[in-house]
């Protein structure tokens, strides 16, 4: 049976905040459920975020350098971090 999915929460900060649903909007997170093999880059692309925009790219906490979007798959449970560029100084 290849049915087995699992639960990944989905965090966008700032700007990104407006691609969720509006009832995820008020704690930032969404939670998804995802086959094992799905990567980050299919999360970018499935939840219609623009890559270019998805600049910081933490999963639990440590980040994820571009190249490695496309093959970085999940764990049960991880939470996926995704926040624009900061402008400012």
């Amino acid at each position: 049976d290849d049915t087995r999915t699992m639960r990944v929460a989905l965090k966008l900060y700032a700007s990104l905040a407006d691609h969720l649903p509006p009832e995820a909007r008020r704690t930032n997170r969404l939670d998804l459920e995802l086959a094992p093999e799905t990567t980050i880059a299919d999360v970018i692309r499935d939840q219609n975020l623009p890559p270019k925009m998805c600049h910081l790219v933490l999963v639990n906490g440590h980040y994820v350098a571009p190249a490695d979007r496309a093959s970085r798959t999940f764990r049960p449970d991880d939470e996926l971090a995704i926040w624009p560029p900061i402008a400012g100084g």
